[in-house]
């Protein structure tokens, strides 16, 4: 590859954020598939949403309310606790690829996709559905406890085997925090509403 043409990938690279979904994934040991390069990643990275406005945020979840809420509804879960995972790995955007290979509005791996019955993981629906899944699953393995089905969902549950607990991954550590705090902020206005 040319020095230019790396110049400008590396340029690209530094003008656009990363989800806490890519950096957690990474600092979690995960790799992308083999075979990709800079440019690839760079071209995935580029095409992954800026942070949008809180008020476009509120738009794009209520697009997706009827599917957060059916979800949550079949999964046993809070809807404002999915939004608040949907917020967290993709900003509400079903077209999101990690570089990782993590695709659609849950970010889910291919491989954890196809086990969950989602054939389309960029359809919303199935995203959600997919999505809602396997965070029930994470609870009932970590007994209800919700900040380890979280670390779970983003690190892997034999990581937070392993560990005991949240993993020592800043990214992680930082992923269930957000979420939990997007959470609670969600259950507070729904509570003065």
């Amino acid at each position: 590859m040319s020095s230019s043409l790396q110049a400008v990938l590396t340029r690209i690279e530094e003008l656009t954020p990363q989800p806490l979904a890519l950096q957690a994934t990474a600092a979690a040991g995960t790799t992308a598939t083999s075979g990709t390069s800079g440019f690839s990643d760079a071209l995935t990275l580029a095409t992954t949403p800026t942070a949008p406005s809180s008020s476009t945020l509120s738009d794009q979840a209520s697009t997706y309310s009827p599917a957060i809420d059916a979800a949550a509804q079949r999964y046993g879960l809070d809807p404002a606790l999915l939004q608040s995972v949907i917020q967290q790995e993709s900003g509400f955007n079903p077209n999101a690829t990690s570089s990782a290979g993590a695709q659609g509005l849950m970010q889910l791996m291919p491989s954890t996709a196809a086990s969950l019955g989602v054939t389309d993981p960029y359809d919303p629906v199935q995203s959600i559905n997919g999505g809602a899944r396997y965070l029930r699953e994470e609870l009932d393995q970590f007994g209800g406890n919700t900040s380890l089905a979280l670390a779970a969902y983003n690190a892997g549950g034999g990581a937070v085997a392993r560990y005991g607990g949240i993993p020592p991954y800043p990214e992680t550590q930082n992923y269930v925090s957000e979420i939990l705090g997007r959470y609670q902020q969600l259950v507070a206005a729904r509570g003065s509403a």
